[in-house]
């Protein structure tokens, strides 16, 4: 496998890579990840079984579209390819730590502010589905965003859960119940990561970067109600934001709803608490 990964960078970069520096990167849920060097390049590598070729040809696309923007920092792709029973995604490898200072936290904010006021839309979804994890991410285009968050976010992940044969709701009550909370709400749409939480953000030597992105053009509190679930950033972060583009005083009423979608995509991946949790999101938004 991985002379046949050597063989097709060699190709892509039209000189000879031959790997002499092979070190696992621990972190990643879905993907096993590698640096692998030969001593004078080093490349970030994210390897999965064959058939997630389409995971990481989505995500190429999305690193694409960041780029495009010239506001958030994403790593630069290299190549994707394929084994004969692993697919592959190359990045350029940039040396990491933590994103927790002011100062970085400040600078994320801003410049993800600026990736939400990049670009004019006029429809929620994007041109392709993605995954959010292994979970296919479905991105339809629609002109109302209750009926997008409902029925793509909310509804699919019900039914992803019915079809397990977990039912915590009725799921037509309940994406009529979103709807409804969310009707009059009609955000400009802004092209979100997606998956914006603490572990897919880090800092290098150009500051601070983002990665594993699920992009579609949505409402951009969705990536800020995202920030605060998994342990939040610096307060620093949010400030940066707001000093480019404040927040909504309504904002804290739909952070439970985009939030819920996380911890059903979690429990379908994962399981365990997270059914819990969602049980409770659930409870709190049909008392609105």
């Amino acid at each position: 496998m991985w002379q046949a990964i050597s063989q097709q960078l060699s190709d892509t970069l039209m000189f000879d890579f031959q790997i002499v520096e092979k070190q696992k990167i621990h972190g990643g849920d879905i993907s096993e990840c590698y640096m692998i060097s030969d001593n004078t390049q080093r490349y970030f590598i994210k390897l999965n079984r064959v058939e997630c070729l389409h995971n990481f040809e989505a995500e190429a696309e999305n690193i694409a579209l960041l780029r495009q923007t010239s506001s958030v920092f994403v790593p630069e792709l290299v190549m994707l390819g394929k084994t004969k029973e692993h697919a592959f995604l190359v990045l350029n490898y940039l040396p990491t730590k933590p994103l927790d200072d002011a100062a970085n936290s400040y600078k994320f904010g801003q410049q993800l502010a600026k990736l939400h006021n990049w670009g004019e839309q006029k429809e929620y979804g994007l041109d392709i589905d993605n995954y959010l994890g292994e979970m296919l991410q479905p991105n339809k285009w629609e002109k109302k965003w209750s009926h997008f968050f409902a029925e793509q976010r909310i509804g699919w992940q019900l039914q992803l859960m019915r079809e397990k044969g977990i039912e915590l709701v009725d799921i037509t009550e309940f994406t009529q119940v979103i709807r409804e909370l969310l009707n009059g709400h009609q955000p400009k749409p802004s092209l979100l990561h997606g998956d914006l939480w603490h572990g897919n953000t880090a800092i290098s030597a150009f500051g601070p970067l983002c990665f594993d992105p699920a992009c579609y053009w949505g409402d951009r509190e969705c990536d800020l109600a995202l920030t605060e679930l998994f342990g939040g950033f610096q307060a620093e972060f949010y400030q940066g934001y707001e000093s480019i583009s404040p927040l909504s005083y309504s904002y804290p009423q739909r952070k439970t709803i985009y939030n819920l979608y996380h911890i059903l995509n979690h429990y379908n991946h994962f399981g365990g608490h997270y059914l819990d949790q969602a049980q409770k999101m659930i409870d709190e938004v049909m008392s609105y």
